[in-house]
């Protein structure tokens, strides 16, 4: 698979359910009942923040909660208020400007990709799927796999965001920087964003180089590369027979000639792998023959590709799910790279043992995030590795889902790492606690700012209510 294989934030791999009454997401295990879904079209300015405030003073005065969002791409309900009023943007507004660019909250990114390519820009960081929302990419502290940054909130300069008094204010690193840093990851439990101003980077053409490993040296090898050649990311042997002992490292290299057109097509790769990825399920020959076409068919047809075109895949073109019976599930877990060897070790002894279909493992360099309150790298640069499961729509298979979840986050928590929190809602109070440090300063500032806690969803509820 190309470099948008599972994504950071949740994947939409399924339309969730829905009715008047009812949402779900991603995961389609999260069905919550709602008051109501509004779906706001306004652009931004005045119209849009008073049809915002409407609904707040609504939800307030019938003691129910509110949470905004755009798809609701993640898997434990961190996107929806229970009982609550449930409200998304449809408007693809984007403002191009020098380096940089100004977009309404709920744009996706294939938006702001359609309209920086043509001025000869392309995102900074970004999901590695265009179907997410900008202000949920930030919301969630998503970040992509441009490695010579941190999370996409490090390329924000500045929000608007609609406060639950009611005040409408700018945030940055400068001004009202307390609710910058909260409202970047999070999950809308801060206030409703408008707008953002990010910084933009200079659409390039690259050269994919691909280089399989021993998996133990990826570690070093990724550090020394991620850093001289920002676009690169990495893959993991899942076969049983050879069960996280081989690596890949891709790396796409600047290289001369013509910026070819935009198209929605998708990279050669993932339209080769694409095909297989749904029927590794339970069957350890094919995996074995996608990890043979990723390291020898993958470099003989992988030709110069556009910053803009790696970064164009959607979901729907790489990992649509058409078997009701089972729901992809992701996990991600940030280690630093001199303990990656580790994080190793600790699969192998607790993922084979469990009861779930491991479908793939991407991994991507993240540089150190110190702004973000709940920050997953606040000490140093870290190593994401996301691991997209097949699981069982069954009892049992969540419940062992549970306990393999738990193993590994509290073996990852042991080397030093820490894990990411739009998934399904598994970990103990105590290892969000222990995995997320600001966690206890969150919660203050938001009952100093939403004292009526009229911001809520399920992370809230299971986890930060308690603090």
């Amino acid at each position: 698979m190309g470099p948008s294989g599972p994504s950071l934030d949740g994947v939409e791999l399924v339309a969730p359910s829905t009715s008047d009454t009812t949402l779900n997401d991603a995961s389609r295990l999260s069905e919550t009942p709602i008051h109501k879904r509004t779906i706001l079209t306004d652009d931004p300015g005045e119209a849009l923040v008073s049809a915002l405030r409407d609904e707040l003073r609504a939800a307030r005065s019938a003691n129910r909660p509110v949470i905004c969002s755009a798809a609701r791409h993640s898997m434990g309900g961190q996107s929806i208020p229970r009982a609550g009023h449930a409200v998304s943007f449809d408007t693809a507004w984007v403002q191009p400007g020098a380096m940089r660019y100004r977009v309404h909250a709920g744009a996706r990114w294939r938006d702001v990709i359609a309209a920086l390519d043509p001025v000869g820009l392309a995102p900074k960081v970004m999901q590695a799927n265009n179907d997410f929302g900008i202000a949920a990419t930030f919301s969630v502290n998503a970040h992509g796999w441009a490695t010579a940054f941190g999370p996409m909130g490090s390329t924000v300069t500045a929000i608007k965001v609609l406060l639950a008094d009611g005040r409408h204010v700018t945030a940055s690193r400068a001004e009202n920087a307390e609710i910058f840093a909260a409202a970047m990851g999070g999950y809308g439990l801060i206030g409703v964003i408008t707008e953002l101003d990010l910084e933009a980077a200079a659409n390039v053409l690259y050269q994919s180089d691909f280089e399989t490993m021993d998996a133990p040296t990826f570690g070093a090898r990724f550090a020394e590369t991620a850093r001289q050649f920002p676009m690169t990311y990495g893959r993991l042997n899942i076969d049983r027979g050879q069960f996280f002992s081989d690596a890949l490292l891709v790396t796409y290299r600047p290289t001369g000639g013509d910026l070819p057109a935009l198209d929605d097509t998708g990279s050669t790769v993932a339209a080769v792998s694409r095909g297989i990825f749904r029927s590794q399920t339970n069957n350890e020959w094919v995996k074995r023959r996608r990890w043979g076409l990723e390291t020898g068919l993958g470099p003989l047809i992988s030709g110069p590709v556009s910053r803009s075109q790696l970064m164009n895949d959607p979901v729907s073109k790489v990992l649509s799910q058409t078997d009701l019976r089972r729901t992809d599930i992701l996990h991600e877990y940030f280690v630093a790279p001199e303990r990656f060897d580790e994080f190793l070790t600790v699969c192998r002894a607790i993922i084979p043992n469990s009861y779930q279909e491991l479908l793939n493992v991407t991994l991507r360099w993240v540089e150190q995030d110190p702004l973000s309150v709940l920050s997953y790298a606040p000490d140093g640069p870290r190593i994401a590795a996301v691991l997209s499961f097949s699981q069982e729509m069954s009892a049992r298979a969540e419940a062992d889902m549970t306990a393999m979840t738990r193993r590994l986050i509290d073996a990852v928590h042991e080397i030093g790492g820490s894990y990411y929190l739009p998934y399904r809602p598994h970990a103990t109070l105590g290892q969000f606690r222990a995995g997320y440090k600001g966690a206890e300063a969150f919660a203050a500032l938001k009952r100093r700012l939403d004292p009526d806690l009229l911001f809520r969803n399920a992370l809230w509820d299971r986890y930060l209510s308690a603090l």
